[in-house]
This record gives structure tokens, C-alpha cells and sequence, in this order.
């Protein structure tokens, strides 16, 4: 079995070299169906300005498992992610971060629990070793996503995953969703999803890479996370609902309005008839987005079959 390493890089030269090293001793180290475990690790320069580059020409000129893709610029880990994604060729497929802060030691009991029947093994790190300005704010979006994705796992921020290929395949890693790589997977049909301790050390070199930023765009990510989950493939049960709603409460107010006209009253100038008016406009447009997201699934759906949704087939 061929397992398959993808580490974003980000001006961390510094630990390349350790970092490797300790890859490639636990790769050996693991079985898969008591065979030996083959590997290859693809490093995603993510536009780093420092010699991350040419340390890994380096360890590619030594060990031509070794591969490399260069971004011209820092796109961020979620691009990285995807482009490791597209190029890998193993049945496995392991994430982790350059920074060492990641265990490699535990890249055995990742293999071994994928063995187990798992398509996607997540590392938690139970023992994290930051600050607590990044602990507390991590643990409430932990809190939430598991709220209100449904799947219970303590970490989806841990890059240090493990993945079947089948998964890979099925997904697209767009903006700052690496952080919801777990509901990603499960919205096309991978259940089988677990997570493991896993040891998290100091950081020895450098410093984070993400500002205080990264907290608003994880709420952002996490509210289309779960409209992709529970719309995408209908969006009309989104839309169409509300659209109903206000369509409703804009119709009453008229009607209302109307009887208020026939008794008498002057309500040419009231509020309520132009917030009426207002609440059927907007159920109007909300119904017509409903039904323009059906439309537009539907020829997509005609125009490409995902066998990656197939999970078995004679």
C-alpha cells in the first residue's frame, strides 16, 4: 500500500529536515494488512519566502519520493490542501503541518485505525500546546461545528488527518474549508468518520502563521459549511421555505390593509401596507432563487456524473 503525505508549507524551512526524517521513520514503521507501507510525500510550497524551496529540491535530489508543488504566492492552506489532493497516488492519503508541531510518531495508529474500516481518521490534540488565546476560541468553534454539523469530534481544526483516497477524491478544498474537511467528507456519503488522540508539541522555530482574522473567517466557513451540508442538493427547501414565509405574512398584511380600505380608512400612506408589499417582493425573490438553484443542480447533474459517489457498483 502506497501512502501518500501532503504538508502545506509556509516559511518553515527550519523543521523541513527534521520534519522529513521523522516522516519517513514512522512511514517504515507502518503496516497495512501486515505489509510494509511504501510512501510519498508531497510538500505544497504555499508561495513561502524564506528557503523552504530549496531545502526540499534537496531532500527531492536524495530521496526522489520526495515531491514538490510551488504556488507563485501565498494562496493559503486550503489551496495547498487541494492541490496535494489532485497530484497524490496513494490508497492513503495523510495531512499534517510543517511546523512539527504534529507528531509523526503517531502516523502509525492513524494507518491502523483507517485499517479498522474508517474512511477518515482525525487527529485530536488533546494536550494542545498553545497559548490559551488560541485554545479557548479554537474549543467554542469546535463546539459549534460539532453542534451544528452533527458529527462529534473535538478537533476538525487539527491538520494531522488520515483519509482513504476514495475520500480525497470526492471533495473540494475552497477557501479557509480545511477546517471542515470531516463535514466536507461527510455530506457525500463517508460516515465512517473517528478521531484519535494525537500528541501536539511546542513549536520549536518561527511563529504561527495565523492572526486573529482567521477566528471571523471560521464563522463565515462555518455557516456555508452548513448550508452545503443540509441545502446544497436542494436549495429550494431553503429558499422555498422562507420564500413561503414572507410571501404569507406580506399577503395577510395586504388582505388586512384591504379590509381597513373597504371599511373606510385611508391607508394609502400606513407603514403596514408597504411593509406588506415588501415581505411579498421578498418572498417572491426567495421562491424564484429557490427554483433557479434547482435548475441550475439539475443540469449539472445531467451534465456530470460523480463516481466518486459510488460505492459499490458490478
Amino acid at each position: 500500500m502506497l501512502c501518500s503525505f501532503v504538508i502545506p508549507v509556509f516559511n518553515e524551512a527550519e523543521s523541513l529536515n527534521e520534519l522529513y526524517r521523522q516522516v519517513v521513520q514512522n512511514a517504515l514503521l507502518s503496516k497495512w494488512c501486515n505489509e510494509p507501507i511504501k510512501y510519498e510525500i508531497i510538500f505544497v510550497n504555499d508561495g513561502s519566502s524564506d528557503d523552504s524551496v530549496e531545502i526540499i529540491h534537496k531532500l527531492h535530489d536524495n530521496d526522489d519520493n520526495v515531491h514538490l508543488i510551488s504556488f507563485r504566492k501565498n494562496f493559503g492552506k486550503s489551496a495547498a490542501l487541494q492541490a496535494g489532493f489532485r497530484n497524490v497516488s496513494g490508497g492513503i492519503v495523510i495531512t499534517m503541518d510543517s511546523d512539527l508541531q504534529d507528531d509523526p510518531a503517531e502516523i502509525p495508529n492513524m494507518i491502523s485505525k483507517l485499517e479498522e474500516g474508517y474512511d477518515l481518521v482525525s487527529g485530536w490534540k488533546f494536550n494542545r500546546q498553545d497559548p490559551a488565546e488560541k485554545k479557548l476560541p479554537s474549543k467554542l468553534f469546535n463546539a459549534v461545528t460539532s453542534y451544528m454539523s452533527g458529527i462529534k469530534l473535538h478537533d476538525f481544526d487539527c491538520c494531522f488527518k488520515a483519509y482513504r483516497r476514495e475520500v480525497i477524491d470526492a471533495i473540494d478544498v475552497y477557501g479557509e474549508l480545511h477546517r471542515y474537511l470531516p463535514v466536507l467528507a461527510y455530506r457525500q456519503g463517508f460516515s465512517n468518520i473517528t478521531e484519535i488522540k494525537v500528541n501536539h508539541k511546542k513549536r520549536q522555530f518561527g511563529h504561527s502563521k495565523y492572526g486573529f482574522r482567521r477566528y471571523f473567517h471560521g464563522l463565515f466557513d462555518a455557516i456555508t459549511t452548513n448550508f452545503l451540508l443540509k441545502y446544497c442538493d436542494s436549495p429550494m427547501y431553503f429558499f422555498g421555505k422562507w420564500g413561503m414565509i414572507f410571501g404569507a405574512l406580506g399577503l395577510l398584511i395586504c388582505v388586512w390593509m384591504s379590509v381597513l380600505h373597504f371599511m373606510g380608512q385611508a391607508i394609502g400612506s400606513r407603514p403596514a401596507l408597504f411593509l406588506g408589499v415588501l415581505f411579498i417582493l421578498v418572498g417572491f425573490q426567495l421562491f424564484s432563487t429557490g427554483i433557479i438553484g434547482e435548475m441550475m443542480i439539475d443540469s449539472h447533474a445531467r451534465e456530470s456524473y460523480n463516481e466518486n459517489r459510488v460505492k459499490e457498483k458490478f
